[in-house]
């Protein structure tokens, strides 16, 4: 094997395809040649949240102890600079855990921390929707850091907002997790490519509990979910995401300093500590800036954040084995018809709630009074949401042939009819309507009890 074999894309293959020691090898060979040091033990994190990328714990020769975390994306390698630029988030002044060692090479970035045993957001929200114990973890606790978070955050874009050209914005990173995940290097901007043609090639077979299509009738089926119509079909979703994710489009908003891709799953909960020298409350921490940047287009800074944490739960993305909910679909005349049983947790309508109020609100405000919010600022939002769940990983269900998807019949029509309605306008409101109407700057007063109440 070769220096180049030993890869972050090597690693995470491997770990995928069920091979944990091949992954722990490479993962200590690649750790010797970057930093220059033995590791004697790894284990792999066995988290459900990492969906693009590897965590876990190592040991070095000398018993220090670290969490490491590493991220990869197919083609990396031709669109990206640089990854992890955490410094860039210190400085702005954001909570940020810092790593210890860092390497930033393309196609071998990896992040080494001092060991931390506080959960991570995404585990303490479990916990407390599942009733699950969790020391200083409480809906409220939570609830109040997040909101803190969503303030500090709020503050940070208005502070380091700047115009930006089309250059800049291409050169940040979080274009990975969105633009160059629709498009293929090499062919025309304005055709589908990269994940999404792979994820919904024509030919594949989509199996939901009562039904099966393949992707191309997928792709052109108009939708009415839980009663209310949408106007757009997938095909369309597609389409307006090309449009509006741009890099050039997106250079309208102007940029921001932001971690990017702040899913719960990348925010450490530090519970309350009422007995240190200096009583501190609870708070959250970013690590994972993988995407961090000072040019983040301002209207997609915290896209992945509001849909990860509120609007993939509860279960269906990350859990979808677990998810009770019973979801029906029937076909007629080219209209896909779907009772979903889904509805957001009392704690992600909290999360929400904050989301609307301590941040977006105020950036759209920000943006108006700068001219910067593009007139098609809702189409631009819901393309950022729609394509979190249809991007991220590989919404087809598990199958003989598709043997690797995590997803079942059940949370694959969950997560498509969601993603549906957040790509598509409905013709009666809905919980996405109804946060996009409170966000709007030119609402005077925003109807927030549409997002408490269910």
């Amino acid at each position: 094997m070769s220096v180049s074999d030993v890869s972050a894309a090597g690693i995470l293959s491997a770990a995928r395809r069920g091979k944990p020691d091949l992954a722990k090898n490479l993962l200590a060979r690649m750790i010797r040649e970057e930093f220059g040091f033995t590791i004697t033990d790894i284990t792999l994190g066995a988290d459900d949240y990492s969906l693009n990328s590897v965590n876990g714990f190592m040991t070095r020769d000398d018993g220090e102890r670290f969490f490491f975390k590493f991220h990869h994306e197919e083609n990396e390698e031709s669109v990206l600079q640089e990854f992890y630029r955490g410094e860039i988030l210190v400085e702005a002044g954001f909570p940020v855990d810092m790593p210890i060692h860092i390497c930033r090479r393309v196609g071998r970035q990896i992040l080494l921390y001092p060991l931390k045993t506080v959960p991570k957001l995404a585990d303490a929200a479990r916990a407390v929707e599942h009733l699950f114990p969790l020391p200083g973890a409480d809906e409220q606790t939570l609830i109040t850091a997040q909101t803190a978070l969503d303030k500090l955050s709020a503050e940070i874009y208005l502070r380091t907002w700047h115009p930006i050209t089309e250059a800049d914005s291409l050169n940040e990173p979080i274009h990975q997790l969105f633009h160059h995940r629709l498009t293929t290097p090499g062919t025309p901007p304005n055709v589908l490519g990269g994940r999404a043609a792979a994820f919904f090639a024509a030919d594949r077979l989509f199996h939901f509990p009562n039904a099966t299509v393949t992707s191309a009738q997928l792709r052109t089926l108009h939708w009415v979910i839980n009663g209310i119509r949408y106007n757009h079909t997938l095909e369309d979703c597609f389409q307006n995401a090309l449009t509006y994710l741009s890099p050039k489009a997106l250079a309208q908003s102007g940029g921001v300093i932001a971690h990017g891709d702040a899913h719960n799953a990348n925010v450490w909960f530090n519970p309350a500590q009422p007995d240190a020298e200096e009583r501190r409350q609870a708070s959250l921490s970013f690590f994972d800036p993988a995407f961090a940047g000072k040019n983040v287009p301002s209207l997609l800074a915290e896209i992945k954040a509001t849909f990860h944490n509120i609007f993939a739960h509860p279960n269906w993305l990350y859990h979808s084995s677990e998810l009770t909910d019973t979801p029906e679909i029937w076909i007629d005349d080219g209209i896909a018809h779907v009772t979903t049983g889904w509805s957001l947790t009392p704690l992600r309508r909290a999360f929400l709630l904050s989301k609307t109020r301590e941040l977006w609100r105020p950036l759209l405000h920000a943006l108006a009074l700068q001219n910067a919010l593009p007139a098609r600022w809702r189409e631009t939002i819901r393309a950022g949401l729609f394509c979190c769940p249809t991007l991220v990983m590989d919404l087809c269900a598990a199958s003989p042939i598709n043997p690797s998807s995590r997803h079942t019949p059940v949370s694959s029509l969950t997560g498509l009819s969601i993603a549906m309605m957040c790509g598509a306008e409905p013709e009666q409101l809905d919980i996405v309507s109804h946060f996009l109407n409170a966000i709007d700057p030119a609402s005077p007063q925003p109807e927030l009890d549409k997002i408490q109440s269910p």
